[in-house]
């Protein structure tokens, strides 16, 4: 097996291996399903009023549907303590007490995504496919691994840490990767994500974005 096999397959694992811890606090989906679509008044709206009644994003709001109760949940308290900005999320998760973040994460983790798994293993990228061969191969001499490594060959996200990233537009994407270039959002998962956003560029993202959502469709 060649080196870059093996590394793949022992990112794989690892990603696996962090995927499957899970937070203490448990969270109960139905009273999370309240939550997303009442809010907590006065000081929380709904969630659906911006992520949509099913959770399948809207405009600028990305999709939520399908990801996991954990990455969720922490996604929630970052933006409650401040490990995450962002001016919309920020007041909101704060207004929420920690178990109601643990239950609005657990009920988004109960809706289906949209995203077809692959059903077999994808066609071998062409190098002239910039968003294919970042997605299922990465470019390990500048150490970025495949996205598919942790989100899934399709963008449909992998155990409790790794969301589905099909849906996302490459406005958002882009978004998300100029934060963790400035430090507004934690490093993620293995602290993967800081370290790969610095080396991508808007290219890149864009790239990477056309072939999820082609894949999504």
């Amino acid at each position: 097996m060649q080196a870059f096999d093996l590394l793949r397959v022992g990112l794989a694992l690892a990603c696996t291996l962090f995927a499957a811890a899970a937070f203490a606090q448990s969270g109960n989906p139905k009273a999370g399903q309240a939550l997303y679509a009442n809010g907590a008044p006065p000081a929380v709206p709904a969630c659906a009023s911006c992520h949509g009644a099913l959770a399948q994003g809207a405009g600028t709001f990305p999709p939520l549907a399908g990801s996991g109760a954990a990455y969720v949940r922490a996604q929630l308290d970052a933006f409650a303590d401040g490990t995450r900005a962002n001016a919309v999320m920020a007041p909101n998760a704060k207004g929420l007490t920690a178990q109601q973040r643990a239950d609005v994460a657990a009920y988004l983790a109960t809706r289906p995504s949209g995203i077809a798994r692959a059903p077999q293993p994808p066609v071998a990228p062409k190098p002239s496919d910039a968003g294919a061969w970042l997605a299922l191969r990465g470019r390990m001499a500048e150490g970025i691994p495949a996205c598919a490594a942790c989100h899934g060959p399709a963008g449909e996200g992998v155990g409790e840490h790794f969301p589905p990233i099909a849906h996302l537009n490459a406005a958002y994407m882009q978004a998300q990767i100029d934060a963790w270039k400035q430090g507004q959002r934690g490093p993620g998962p293995l602290g993967l994500m800081q370290g790969i956003a610095k080396k991508l560029s808007s290219d890149d993202v864009a790239a990477v974005a056309k072939y999820y959502g082609a894949q999504a469709k």
